[in-house]
């Protein structure tokens, strides 16, 4: 269940840039915007926006075809609705006219990539593809996918805002000082120790 949120980092993490590798800016579109889930529950939480939505999103079926020992009933049926999401996708439902609520347009871009079975060897071959595929673009696109500047100079701030917590919280926007003094109130002492809570400590009798 971890591999989207490892799909995103790589690909947003490298190909989220907006100057190529000579220092100008690009005119085009580069990292694209990465989600996904697992199982059945992303056709419950996001597929609405994809079949109906305004915006064209391409989207990656993954499964296995071989299931875990007594799952063979609910691996089919998870089978069966990836497949059947990829032909929504695709064909649509035509009810009327474009208008009506109840018409999905279809014409959604949607790959479906099956493995044999899930091993260590075809998942390394799956992160390997995903990973090629990244270099590539950042190759099309002009644009270093191996720095991430957006990143460091978060943690940069960071430790600025650590160091500078209590006696130069001034230097920072009105925005920075108001919620920094929301952490003092529950952080007093300036570290990672919250403030006690109400309440009085009893003492042990002797």
């Amino acid at each position: 269940h971890q591999l989207p949120a490892f799909l995103q980092q790589l690909d947003m993490e490298s190909n989220g840039k907006s100057v190529d590798i000579f220092g100008h800016p690009v005119d085009y579109k580069t990292g694209p915007i990465v989600w996904g889930q697992t199982g059945s529950n992303g056709q419950h939480a996001f597929f609405q926006l994809l079949h109906q939505g305004t915006r064209y999103v391409p989207i990656d079926f993954i499964a296995s075809l071989k299931p875990e020992p007594g799952m063979e009933e609910h691996h089919f049926a998870l089978l069966t609705n990836m497949l059947a999401q990829a032909n929504a996708f695709m064909e649509g439902s035509q009810t009327g006219s474009r208008l009506d609520p109840y018409s999905c347009p279809g014409n959604r871009p949607s790959s479906v990539l099956l493995l044999d079975e899930l091993t260590p060897r075809n998942l390394g071959a799956l992160i390997a593809l995903y990973e090629h595929k990244v270099f590539v673009q950042g190759v099309i696109w002009n644009i270093n996918s191996f720095d991430q500047w957006g990143v460091q100079l978060g943690k940069r701030i960071a430790g600025e805002i650590s160091e500078r917590i209590d006696a130069h919280s001034q230097d920072f926007d009105a925005s920075t000082q108001g919620l920094l003094a929301l952490v003092r109130g529950h952080f007093p002492r300036g570290g990672g120790e919250p403030a006690p809570k109400g309440g009085r400590k009893g003492k042990a009798r002797g």
